[in-house]
């Protein structure tokens, strides 16, 4: 029987009791047949226009250190064991912090995400990042600030907090019935745990997930309603990039259709809270990234932790023409000076026009980040399509793409 999505929609727009959505709404939008799909955007897409108009939250990543961890996530280009040939360095220094999450804000990003690698910090690691946040708000009036450090220990989260951290970041990744397939060196409670620490500190939670993990409809369902239940304020959706050299590598079980039915499951659970797009939407959702943005509110801008992103021109590109504005950039689209913003990070290789490259990509052409031209129309990636490793910004001494 066919769900009507529209319906659905408006029940949860009305409010009150027992209006909201149920796991088997939540699994009817995952198991829709694809001729729907529209329908579920359009009907989706109403509730991100209720709490989000067309409003895009930009967001922008640094990766403070990189690699040398000693966690065991199956998943991650950066964990023990992994063979995926990444960037490896330890701390950057705080200029080179400041500096780089620089980029992102002139490239329109409103919130820096300061991550770093590792089972969780030290005291000394939260030192650092105290004086790097510090130092980014007094540079860069009204910034927002992510942590994302890894397992917290008791005060932490409340330091964190003093220095002007506005979130934490904490993935639950999946469903904790899928949790120990996917990591044994921490449990799911471990990271449970670490949520609540944040949130008490008066952080605001973020949290969301990684799809493409071998979860099936049912768990990607309770990972969903988990992320309601622990108040996650930002929900990252992640799609799986199969590095090589990890335990996934070679594992492709999404589409770009099951990724936005994905996401709007996601709207449809948690209809009032930032849904991001996250890594993996280039070589996953494809041509369908900017149908997505109907349904998240949210994105990364540029480049991810270990991997290369799309063209951040093109990611803006892809806003402005889809009728979309940057959250805190308004007004530079309403009066005409949207070039302003498109415009000023200044240069370098990451703002080659799209142009050059025939996937709009600021590599080297075909087959390297968003998947574009390397995917063919089946939707199955051709054999050269990876994850390509991140070799500019943070770490490096190549401009970022911002």
């Amino acid at each position: 029987m066919t769900t009507n999505f529209d319906a659905l929609a408006t029940r949860i727009l009305e409010g009150g009791p027992d209006t909201g959505a149920t796991a088997a709404d939540a699994l009817a939008v995952l198991q829709a047949p694809d001729f729907e799909l529209m329908s579920i955007v359009a009907a989706a897409g109403r509730l991100r226009r209720e709490h989000f108009g067309n409003k895009v939250k930009v967001n922008y990543l640094v990766n403070l250190k990189s690699g040398l961890c000693p966690e065991n996530c199956n998943y991650c280009s950066q964990a023990i064991g992994s063979e995926a040939p990444i960037l490896k360095y330890s701390w950057l220094s705080k200029d080179d912090a400041i500096r780089q999450a620089g980029a992102g804000l002139k490239g329109g990003a409103s919130r820096v995400c300061m991550v770093s690698s590792g089972r969780g910090p030290s005291n000394r690691d939260i030192d650092k990042v105290v004086e790097m946040t510090e130092a980014l708000k007094d540079e860069y009036d009204g910034v927002e600030v992510c942590a994302c450090l890894g397992l917290l220990k008791d005060g932490q989260a409340e330091r964190l907090k003093a220095a002007g951290v506005d979130a934490y970041n904490h993935n639950i990744n999946t469903a904790e019935s899928n949790h120990d397939n996917i990591v044994q060196t921490h449990t799911y409670e471990d990271r449970v745990d670490t949520i609540g620490k944040a949130k008490s500190a008066g952080l605001s939670p973020c949290s969301g997930l990684i799809a493409g993990l071998g979860e099936t409809d049912e768990q990607l369902v309770e990972a969903l309603f988990a992320l309601k239940e622990l108040g996650s304020d930002s929900i990252p959706v992640n799609f799986l990039m199969p590095f090589d050299g990890t335990p996934y590598e070679n594992t492709w079980e999404l589409s770009p259709t099951r990724c936005v039915k994905i996401l709007a499951m996601a709207r449809f659970v948690c209809p009032d809270k930032e849904i991001r797009i996250a890594g993996g939407r280039e070589m996953h959702l494809r041509t369908l990234q900017a149908t997505a943005l109907h349904v998240a509110n949210s994105i990364f801008l540029g480049d991810y932790l270990t991997s290369e992103g799309q063209d951040a021109k093109s990611d803006l590109e892809m806003m402005r023409d889809n009728g979309f504005v940057i959250l805190g950039q308004e007004n530079a689209f309403n009066d005409g000076t949207f070039d302003d913003v498109f415009n000023a990070p200044a240069a370098g290789a990451a703002h080659t026009p799209a142009a050059t490259s025939p996937c709009g990509s600021a590599s080297t052409g075909c087959g390297t980040s968003c998947g574009g031209c390397a995917a063919g129309l089946s939707g199955e990636p051709a054999d050269d399509h990876k994850p390509v490793i991140r070799q500019r910004g943070a770490g490096t001494e190549v401009p970022a793409n911002a």
